[in-house]
């Protein structure tokens, strides 16, 4: 029986430096707006955020797709300054995204300006 068990396991390999030189910073925050479409099939697992040399906000956002199929999405990061107001920028435009079932992946962005100071990250489902 226990050969069984053994045979049927599924197995990831995977390899990471025993003694890790970067430690992620996971935010715990509220941040983070989901359309409706979408608030249980893709989840945020975390948030990582870091002030890069020049001074820009760098965020990092883990997300995870907890369907078993493709998920199209759009992803959109607003900024604001130290005082909590809306840094209007006119790029400011929606990204598109797909993650396979069961998917995990990393969203990167850093701030267009060095007075940025907070963020906002908003999921909207892709109607493609």
């Amino acid at each position: 029986m226990l050969l069984f068990t053994a045979g049927c396991a599924t197995s990831m390999n995977s390899v990471e430096n025993a003694q890790a030189t970067g430690h992620r910073k996971m935010v715990s925050d509220k941040r983070v707006i989901t359309d409706a479409g979408l608030y249980d099939r893709v989840s945020v697992v975390g948030i990582n955020t870091a002030t890069g040399p020049a001074g820009f906000l760098k965020i990092q956002v883990e997300v995870l797709n907890t369907t078993s199929s493709l998920r199209k999405f759009t992803y959109r990061v607003e900024w604001f300054d130290a005082d909590g107001m809306l840094i209007n920028l006119p790029t400011t435009t929606a990204t598109p995204r797909a993650l396979e079932g069961g998917e995990a992946g990393m969203i990167t962005a850093t701030a267009p300006t060095d007075k940025a100071k907070d963020f906002k990250i908003k999921f909207l489902e892709s109607l493609n």
